[in-house]
């Protein structure tokens, strides 16, 4: 009896342990395989047979990773304190690299990306942090990159969400937007002035070469400002033409 029930136990024992040596991994998926600790070959996907006790699995997946940087205290070159977070999209390329070379790959990329975040921008002065996002994105994917590539990992895009300041700031930028559309209104107005001086000069310097278009001009006005009766007007006669009305007089 005790002998049948030791047997027993012992052909479940051997079942379990011959339905823990089979794994199916999805398309998305590789098994770094170990061998007594040693590490033996990477496999997947579709159905893997292990030997139990003797090999272990550790899964890992090759899909894109999109991982939110929390808000970052960032001091730009100007001094100037500012909240910055982002979003880095990696993926794993090397399965053996990404579970030997570091202990937590998806922790240790965000550590990364937070410290990076700081440093890059900590470079840039407050307006190239506001005016240049797709340059700061890809200074901080290549450090990014460069510095993941020994873990197996590529850094496929970084992306700044918001850049967060704080009231002060917001209103001193406020007064500078409004202080350089001024200057630029004042900047067209001069421009403006400048033209038409330019334009009054050549017109003047047309008619005192035409004296019988000064007299066309003196004619279009005088028709311009008749039509407000309320108005006096005092047109200059030429002298030429008093002297002729005179000289028949006589």
């Amino acid at each position: 009896m005790f002998m049948q029930v030791g047997f027993t136990a012992v052909l479940i024992v051997l079942a379990m342990l011959l339905l823990s040596a089979f794994r199916i991994l999805r398309e998305y998926e590789r098994g770094v395989v170990f061998q007594l600790g040693r590490f033996w070959q990477v496999k997947g996907p579709g159905l893997i047979l292990l030997i139990p006790v003797i090999q272990q699995m550790v899964r890992v997946d090759l899909r894109t990773v999109v991982l939110d940087v929390p808000p970052q205290d960032v001091i730009t070159r100007d001094n100037v304190s500012v909240k910055v977070n982002a979003v880095v999209y990696f993926r794993v390329l090397d399965p053996q690299k990404a579970i030997i070379q570091v202990e937590d790959f998806l922790v240790a990329t965000s550590q990364l990306a937070q410290t990076t975040l700081r440093a890059v921008l900590g470079k840039h002065e407050l307006d190239e942090l506001l005016a240049e996002r797709e340059q700061l994105n890809l200074d901080i994917r290549q450090v990014l990159d460069a510095q993941t590539d020994a873990w197996g990992i590529k850094v496929a895009n970084v992306e700044i969400k918001h850049v967060d300041l704080n009231e002060s700031m917001v209103r001193a930028i406020a007064r500078q937007a409004e202080a350089e559309r001024e200057r630029r209104a004042k900047v067209i107005h001069a421009e403006g002035e400048l033209q038409a001086s330019e334009k009054l000069m050549q017109a003047a310097q047309m008619l005192s070469k035409e004296p019988g278009a000064m007299q066309l001009r003196y004619m279009q006005t005088l028709g311009t400002i008749a039509g407000d009766k309320s108005s006096t007007i005092v047109f200059p006669l030429p002298v030429d033409l008093l002297k002729g009305l005179v000289d028949k007089q006589k």
